[in-house]
């Protein structure tokens, strides 16, 4: 049960701020937001806040922030239709009604001719039984009621399309930037509260079973050699004793200001891979100053961010196999491993796969942010959009593949699961 927790909290906690970045630049640029949702499929839980619907839906495959603009705009209002209009104070259509108009006392019912919900903001039509054709200004906040059900009309200066080149490509770069920007508070968050690994030859906290806490070491023994070899930072302790494992060492450590000799024999241990190591039982010293937590946090996401690129290279090259990666499956394994390490380790965790999103998001491939990306940096190139059609289908191609792709990671975790058990 707590690993289902930890899992729900990290992927709702990674999802939530990438959409949240979107949704920020977006309003930001003036975009209407009609919903926020974290999963998709039907819904489980919403609520409205001023213009946007917040939702959690069925399947926790991700979630998405659908702006206006980005999608057909609601309903064509085509002639011949016959619609209620409700006015404000101002004379203006505050509600356009398209079913269920005897609800409405107050209505007025017309039949449509033209109408321009984007740019005049104008329905022109007929009155019942009147023959005079007429025009009805629509207010910029006037929504739509189709079955009870209202949405907000999206002049055009409130789509996605109206907005400048930048303004549009920041509101896609957003979410995987809040990726980024929660993995480095995540790592600062554990910083604060764990400490972060110094190099000075001080020795941190000592395992229970192991060398150095047989042998009379210390937390906080400051190292000033190692069997006449003198010592200056920890990485000097870690490679004198990975060297001699068997072999009695004797170290000379200054405690309360007073200088002594201890014997310490590291314990030999196999490392795959490589010949075998000594160990003695003992971590870095940890340090909370905000300088070196800050910079230790930035380090950390900028290192792990590497490592991620550099493991997709594999891919692409054929050194990685697509057998390796990992899905929802393989993540909530992965999650149940760490967070038997404790709470820091599972915090750790969340932070990589954090990054590991927002790269993944920003790989150029159509229906991820990167793939709209591309299609910006085509039109900054070309001086003009690309056919919105076409992008549709390639994100709709794109995405599809994707799909498949996830049912194959999937399927993979479920085999290594049960050849596990």
């Amino acid at each position: 049960m707590q690993t289902v927790i930890a899992f729900i909290v990290i992927f709702g906690a990674l999802v939530f701020f990438h959409e949240l970045g979107h949704l920020i630049f977006a309003k930001r640029a003036g975009i209407l937001c009609r919903e926020f949702a974290i999963g998709f499929g039907p819904k489980v839980f919403s609520f409205k806040k001023n213009e946007t619907v917040y939702t959690i839906r069925l399947l926790p495959l991700g979630g998405f922030v659908r702006m206006a603009g980005e999608d057909p705009e609601m309903v064509e209002l085509k002639a011949g239709h016959r619609i209620g209009l409700l006015f404000d104070q101002d004379e203006k259509a505050s509600k356009i009604v398209l079913n269920n108009k005897d609800r409405y006392p107050n209505i007025r019912v017309i039949e449509v001719e033209t109408a321009d919900l984007e740019r005049e903001l104008i329905i022109k039509g007929y009155e019942d039984e009147e023959e005079e054709l007429k025009t009805f200004p629509i207010a910029r906040n006037a929504v739509i009621v189709e079955d009870g059900t209202e949405s907000l009309i999206a002049p055009w200066d409130r789509q996605f399309g109206s907005k400048s080149l930048p303004k549009r490509a920041m509101a896609i770069f957003a979410g995987p930037l809040f990726n980024f920007i929660l993995a480095f508070f995540i790592f600062i968050l554990v910083g604060f509260l764990q400490g972060v690994p110094t190099n000075d030859p001080v020795l941190g906290d000592l395992t229970d079973d192991g060398a150095a806490k047989g042998s009379g070491l210390q937390k906080g023994d400051v190292v000033l050699s190692i069997d006449d070899s003198e010592i200056s930072t920890w990485e000097d302790i870690v490679g004198v004793i990975q060297k001699h494992p068997g072999d009695e060492l004797v170290f000379t450590v200054e405690r309360g200001g007073a200088t002594q000799d201890i014997s310490v024999t590291p314990e030999p241990q196999k490392v795959e891979g490589q010949e075998e190591i000594g160990k003695i039982g003992v971590h870095n010293p940890m340090e909370k100053s905000p300088l070196k937590v800050v910079s230790s946090s930035a380090e950390q996401t900028y290192e792990m961010g590497k490592l991620i690129f550099v493991l997709l290279g594999k891919l692409v090259t054929g050194e990685f196999s697509i057998d390796a990666l990992s899905g929802p499956v393989g993540i909530y394994q992965s999650t149940d491993v760490v967070a038997q390490s404790g709470i820091y380790d599972l915090m750790r965790w969340a932070a990589i796969l954090s990054i590991n999103l927002g790269i993944m998001n920003l790989l150029p491939i159509p229906a991820l942010d990167g793939g709209r990306l591309l299609f910006f940096a085509v039109e900054a190139l070309r001086g003009k959009p690309v056919d919105r059609k076409m992008e549709g289908m390639v994100h709709f191609v794109g995405f599809a593949l994707l799909m498949v792709l996830m049912l194959v990671v999937t399927w993979n975790d479920i085999q290594r699961f049960f050849i596990q058990n």
